[in-house]
């Protein structure tokens, strides 16, 4: 499931489970690719957050380059990736 954030909601939406949180842009080719694999991922919820809407989230998570990803379990990182991934290898890096 895929859901967009926002910074009030922002720890409530991490705090249980894994989740998957990805930084991304409207115009960013890259996050658009991401994107429609994020899709198709069934073992794990999506939150993505706009950089351009939420750059505080991006500045606390030191969110540089974008599409990055964040996965949290029971609300802490446990992981961080920057770039596009493959289905194949996102779900290895989730695993």
């Amino acid at each position: 499931m895929i859901k967009y954030l926002k910074e009030e909601n922002f720890e409530n939406e991490i705090k249980d489970g894994k989740i998957l949180v990805d930084f991304y842009a409207d115009w960013c080719g890259p996050c658009k690719a991401l994107g429609e694999i994020l899709e198709q991922l069934k073992d794990v919820n999506v939150l993505k957050i706009n950089v351009d809407e939420h750059q505080d989230l991006a500045i606390q998570f030191g969110v540089m380059s974008i599409p990055t990803i964040i996965l949290f379990e029971d609300g802490k990182q446990k992981k961080k990736n920057i770039g596009l991934m493959s289905k194949d290898d996102l779900e290895n890096w989730i695993r």
